[in-house]
């Protein structure tokens, strides 16, 4: 029997915590080997506020991290799990500029080499997992590295799942001649305008503070589907996890142990619709 893989990408200048923490517990449970993966493979760390139980979002007016989850994120960042991570920049090149003075060689060179690291991704993993927080916002969402790790799963039918400021990348990724969104015609969710903050969107290792995020996920997710899918924030409900194969997204922190429970009935069971 192969051994069960998923790849997680995390972002370098911070992951919400039990948004890794809660898929991974449930997946490690239904038998799945985690393994990791960054940028440049420097290691990812949780944001000081996914385990500070004193911690009040602003648009919640609440404390949003539980003790439970606060301690969750504490053990696993202890482990050092994440001290070796797999470098996106080792498997996937960067596109070259349309300037370049060899450009047509560059880029049928480009997409060799981006489809045999497809290839070797999709093979030895049966899905792969977006982690969410603010940092995706820096080194995630506009990656084109990250996009063809990607449209990868997404060619070979295989699990997508972003969670929170992960779901961003699923509006960005799309083949670079057809321009069209991955998820157009699709179910998802992700962080609803009323979950935005006004100020504060800040990241590790850097001392920026961008006030609001950059861009309305809502917003962003809603155009991306198009007319013919369907963006649910479900705001005033606890949780809001949808799953339209290949594709599972979450909205925040609050889904993430349910998020995992769906991305194990999806790999085990063939899960293909939920919460839509």
């Amino acid at each position: 029997m192969s051994t069960k893989k998923i790849l997680a990408i995390v972002s370098e200048f911070g992951y919400w915590g039990v948004e890794l923490v809660g898929p991974l517990e449930k997946l490690e449970a239904a038998g799945y080997q985690i393994e990791f993966m960054s940028v440049h493979g420097k290691k990812a760390e949780a944001l000081p506020p996914s385990f500070d139980t004193t911690y009040m979002d602003p648009p919640l007016g609440v404390c949003v991290t539980t003790p439970i989850a606060a301690e969750k994120v504490k053990n696993f960042e202890a482990t050092n799990r994440l001290e070796n991570c797999l470098a996106m920049t080792d498997y996937f090149p960067e596109r070259p500029y349309y300037s370049h003075p060899n450009f047509l060689r560059e880029l049928e060179n480009y997409y060799v080499q981006v489809k045999a690291s497809q290839q070797k991704f999709t093979e030895e993993y049966d899905g792969i997992l977006l982690v969410g927080g603010s940092g995706p916002i820096v080194d995630m969402v506009n990656n084109q590295r990250l996009h063809e790790l990607v449209l990868g799963f997404y060619r070979a039918n295989k699990v997508v799942a972003a969670i929170c400021y992960g779901v961003a990348v699923l509006a960005f990724a799309r083949d670079f001649n057809e321009r069209k969104s991955i998820i157009r015609g699709k179910h998802v969710t992700g962080h609803c305008i009323e979950y935005d903050y006004h100020d504060g969107t800040g990241f590790l290792h850097t001392d920026f503070n961008m006030g609001p995020p950059p861009y309305v996920l809502e917003y962003v997710l809603a155009d991306a589907v198009g007319p013919e899918g369907q963006y649910h924030g479900n705001f005033g409900k606890e949780t809001s996890v949808v799953v339209d194969y290949p594709f599972i997204t979450a909205r925040s922190l609050q889904c993430s142990f349910e998020f995992g429970d769906k991305i194990v009935e999806m790999l085990d069971n063939g899960l293909v619709r939920y919460g839509w």
